[in-house]
């Protein structure tokens, strides 16, 4: 249901860290004309643990309205509390998106049962088509390719985002569920294998500075083209990296700012990138071809 390079889209602010529904729109429109396969809200990228409620709701119906049905929009709507998730996940239904990025509870660390029955409850009680998160490295929870293989059974359960850098994990979810569950890679560096071995696209970070390369590259793995994958992949390699020498989503607001499309603001405890830091995302940006306009808006 869900396939290619759907961006994790930052979260605009001002330099007041208030929601810049300005630079928003005109993001929007970026992705559109750029080929993104869809936008992400209100998760990492998003900064959406830092949001309020009532702003992520805002933040939905906004970005829902503008994009208008021509490409999917997914919201964020994880939480620690399964009770929670379901009221999030609630609300973003209602506010009309296509469907819900589902996180594993932080912080909890419930077993492979308590996450089958955290998300098979949700399942049970928002019909929205939900795409399960495996992030280990951010909420020390792994859920484990039988544990999803057996919420591939709810019918609502679409796909899965896996962020374990590990060919034998991502082969392994293939081979339980990929006829069944649209597998999403949660790392740009090494999504274009995971699609070469079965996945149907990527969560991506590096799609917010250069999308129109992210869904090229995708596009030629999911049709097996992998000389075209791997040369684009190339131009690709060292954006990948150079945004993560600080937290995502530090380096790649800082960079979606020097492209000219938003301001600067970002919401603590998250920082503005480091000014060591700087040069290598501005060189990365020029290997990958995309030209940092380094104004002010």
């Amino acid at each position: 249901m869900f396939h290619g390079s759907l961006v994790a889209l930052v979260t605009p602010m001002d330099d007041e860290s208030n929601i810049d529904y300005t630079s928003l729109e005109r993001l929007i429109a970026f992705h559109l004309e750029q080929k993104s396969d869809g936008l992400v809200i209100a998760g990492t990228t998003g900064e959406g643990a830092t949001l309020t409620e009532e702003e992520i709701n805002k933040l939905i119906h906004f970005v829902v309205r503008k994009v208008n049905s021509r490409i999917p929009v997914i919201a964020g709507t994880g939480a620690n509390s399964t009770h929670k998730t379901i009221d999030k996940t609630f609300n973003a239904m209602e506010l009309g998106v296509d469907g819900c990025l589902l996180m594993t509870p932080a912080y909890i660390k419930p077993t492979q049962e308590g996450l089958y029955r955290h998300f098979k409850a949700i399942s049970e009680a928002v019909p929205v088509p939900q795409i399960l998160y495996n992030v280990p490295s951010r909420t020390a929870c792994d859920m484990l390719p039988e544990t999803v293989a057996r919420l591939a059974e709810c019918s609502n359960i679409v796909g899965i985002k896996e962020a374990v850098k590990d060919k034998a994990r991502y082969e392994r979810l293939i081979e339980l569920c990929g006829n069944r569950l649209s597998i999403l890679s949660g790392d740009d560096g090494s999504c274009k294998d995971l699609i070469l071995a079965g996945g149907k696209g990527v969560i991506s970070v590096t799609a917010n500075v250069a999308p129109q390369l992210m869904h090229e590259m995708i596009q030629a793995a999911l049709e097996g083209d992998r000389a075209k994958a791997d040369e684009l992949e190339q131009r690709l390699h060292a954006l990948h990296q150079a945004l993560g020498v600080e937290t995502n989503p530090i380096p790649v607001k800082w960079a979606v700012h020097q492209l000219g499309l938003i301001r600067g603001g970002i919401r603590l405890p998250l920082t503005t990138l480091s000014k060591e830091h700087q040069d290598t995302v501005l060189q990365a940006m020029e290997l990958a071809g995309v030209n940092a306009s380094l104004g002010e808006i």
